[in-house]
């Protein structure tokens, strides 16, 4: 899988830049880089997960000890997710940050992976989460400031769809 390490440490960067000390993920094949930057990292606090929703509780928790953190998970992760986004992060004004990746978009291979990606910007828009679509490395830095700015002075959930056009090299 050509996914990019370059990409992933822009991405990483971006993330420890905006104050980022925890970071919750399950095994994702877009992700993997930046799942092994956390846990190489002795200044951030990795949180394997078992599945998804799990992840807006560690980050739920997180937010209440002071600390900034990060979910990352796949579009299939964040359909998953919906009930702990609601009943949590939404409910009890919690400042969440998703970086999703966005599989089943525009060049998708697989077909297992298309109804993922042709539900998760609705699904976004109903649930009045604030998204915007990663593809620009140069851009990248600047975007999350943005998403880690808007979750915390709105105190909700905001998301980034890391797309094939940044996450893979071909």
């Amino acid at each position: 899988m050509p996914v990019s390490v370059d990409n992933s440490q822009i991405i990483y960067d971006a993330l420890k830049s905006v104050g980022v000390e925890l970071m919750s993920a399950l095994p994702e094949t877009w992700l993997v880089h930046l799942v092994r930057m956390g846990e190489d990292d002795p200044d951030m606090k990795l949180v394997r997960l078992n599945k998804e929703e799990e992840g807006v509780g560690v980050s739920a928790g997180a937010h209440f000890a002071g600390a900034k953190s990060v979910m990352l998970m796949q579009n299939h992760g964040f359909l998953a997710s919906v009930n702990g986004i609601v009943s949590l992060a939404q409910l009890y004004r919690i400042p969440l940050l998703m970086l999703i990746s966005y599989r089943g978009h525009m060049g998708e291979r697989d077909p297992w992976q298309t109804e993922g990606g042709l539900s998760t910007e609705p699904i976004l828009q109903s649930m009045g989460i604030p998204y915007h679509l990663l593809s620009d490395p140069a851009k990248v830095e600047k975007e999350i400031r943005e998403a880690q700015t808007l979750a915390e002075s709105s105190m909700r959930p905001v998301a980034l769809l890391l797309t094939r056009d940044l996450m893979w090299e071909d």
